[in-house]
């Protein structure tokens, strides 16, 4: 076995126990976990197997496979931010709606507070 083999199985080994470790602590939710597991059996495919990266990249007629390797990365990459650029603006839209809420019930819940204290008379002979 090559170096290249050895570190992309160990690599790949440690990704997929950190993802069940951090799954298991409930600190990786299911959807993100799959993502990334796939991302792990790709490299453990290609270490295992680097003959599918040189064929893969003489079917798509690149010259050097490192650079259909890269291609792929930087594809799963722009993925992965796309996706949590799309989960960051939803998550910042409910939070300005709670924020909304949470103002409108506190409103609330003080205009009621005011209209007690003015319609309690022992309120208002406790503090003179």
């Amino acid at each position: 076995m090559s170096g290249s083999t050895i570190l992309g199985v160990v690599g790949s080994a440690v990704i997929l126990l950190t993802l069940f470790e951090m799954m298991r602590r409930h600190r990786l939710r299911e959807k993100y976990a799959l993502i990334w597991a796939l991302v792990a059996v790709s490299v453990i495919t290609v270490a295992l197997f680097p003959v599918l990266l040189f064929e893969a990249s003489d079917a798509v007629g690149l010259a050097v496979p490192a650079n259909l390797l890269f291609f792929c990365s930087a594809i799963v990459i722009l993925v992965l931010t796309l996706q949590h650029s799309s989960e960051l603006s939803r998550l910042e839209e409910r939070t300005r709606t709670l924020a909304e809420e949470l103002a409108l019930l506190r409103l609330q819940v003080d205009r009621n507070h005011r209209a007690e204290q003015q319609h309690d008379p022992s309120h208002d002979e406790s503090t003179s």
